[in-house]
């Protein structure tokens, strides 16, 4: 299996050079075991996914620390699944000051922040690790050669570096997804109808949330509802941006969008498994804004910052797709699945000065073309160079 180099690398190692321990989130088959290990390949290594070292892990945690002790550190994965060891864990951290010394992983984010700001605030660093992005691939060599075919290929690394068709590879992983994580969180009896609840969120991407609808068509509760979409969220299968609305002149929603991390999961459950399908589909657009949105995501997770990013839209239909908080500077961002640019893409981004009451600062339209393009009002960037927004 090759390897393909990790942006994170650099923050990971900078931050094991500084805390006792360090943990890598991420969605399973992101990449976080792989990375570790590459990062760390004096460690010892032990997944809880393994029956005895889990036993050992909830029975005896400090015989399971003497087991694995390395004069390098340890690599922990899974940790979800022995929360409890995270206690036990500040015990050896306060013994000795080992900077690096437990690199931790964990596809469930809740539970670990959880876990984490009981016991060891202070002493660790937070990381999350999510699907790879263009610049990756592109540096790998293994940029699909259209958009329509990266966005059905989706982001996992083993789609790149194994021998698999992805649409088995994504059908067997959410049923791994649903087996493993949904009952390990959430009694769930009926995990048929949790299925056709993922199938209706991707049938929302790029959509404002409604509970209540999308509870309505799942025949269960709201409640229900948004239990299940703090599940998704917390096992790095969703993610919601929030709207931006301090100090903006109008009124505005407060009802925050939903998107996929990757696209390919997305199309998967969407049943879109063909490139030419995807180029005259319906979700065309929300996939490619999903997109866009999953990679400004993960650039900035792969510095070590938060993300930042919102929307604004407000009670007349006015919008721009992506507002970049960096710093006391507001960048608009339009996303455009068109491949040819005009001057519609830029109606939105004129007004925002007006709206926002600052000054025009730098603004960008990312489109499905393949060439960068200066205009009055905004740069043009390709989806290929989405990754120039965060240099400005």
């Amino acid at each position: 299996m090759s390897f393909i180099h990790r942006d994170l690398s650099v923050k990971l190692e900078s931050l094991a050079s500084q805390f006792p321990v360090v943990a890598l989130m991420g969605p399973r088959q992101s990449g976080k075991t792989t990375l570790a290990k590459k990062t760390f390949k004096n460690y010892a290594y032990v997944t809880l996914e393994n029956f005895d070292a889990q036993q050992l892990a909830m029975t005896d945690p400090r015989l399971f620390f003497k087991t694995y002790e390395n004069p390098h550190g340890i690599i922990i994965d899974e940790i979800q699944n022995v929360p409890t060891l995270l206690s036990f864990m500040q015990g050896v951290v306060d013994e000795a000051y080992r900077p690096g010394y437990f690199i931790i992983t964990g596809s469930q984010n809740l539970l670990l922040h959880e876990k984490v700001s009981q016991t060891l605030a202070g002493r660790i660093a937070l990381l999350s690790l999510l699907p790879l992005t263009v610049s990756e691939l592109t540096n790998a060599h293994k940029l699909p050669n259209t958009l329509e075919e990266l966005l059905i290929k989706g982001f996992y690394p083993r789609v790149y570096t194994e021998p698999v068709l992805f649409e088995d590879w994504f059908s067997s992983y959410l049923a791994t997804y649903v087996q493993r994580d949904v009952r390990q969180v959430l009694n769930i009896g009926d995990l048929f109808t949790f299925q056709r609840f993922l199938k209706l969120c991707a049938q929302r991407i790029g959509q404002q949330l409604n509970y209540s609808s999308l509870a309505s068509d799942c025949g269960i509760s709201p409640n229900t509802a948004r239990a299940w979409i703090s599940l998704l969220s917390a096992s790095f299968i969703i993610f919601l941006v929030q709207p931006y609305y301090k100090n903006l002149n109008r009124r505005l929603v407060k009802t925050p969008k939903l998107y996929f991390y990757d696209s390919g999961l997305a199309c998967s459950l969407l049943n879109i498994i063909d490139a030419q399908t995807l180029l005259t589909h319906q979700y065309r657009g929300a996939l490619f804004e999903s997109f866009v949105m999953g990679e400004l995501t993960k650039i900035r997770l792969n510095l070590g910052k938060q993300p930042d990013l919102y929307f604004v839209r407000d009670e007349k239909g006015y919008e721009v797709d992506c507002i970049w908080e960096r710093q006391e500077t507001l960048i608009p961002i339009e996303i455009k699945s068109g491949t040819t640019v005009r001057s519609t893409f830029f109606e939105r981004l004129a007004e925002w000065p007006q709206l926002s009451g600052q000054p025009a600062a730098s603004s960008f339209v990312v489109y499905a073309g393949d060439q960068d393009q200066a205009w009055p009002h905004a740069t043009v960037l390709s989806w290929k160079n989405i990754a120039q927004i965060m240099q400005t």
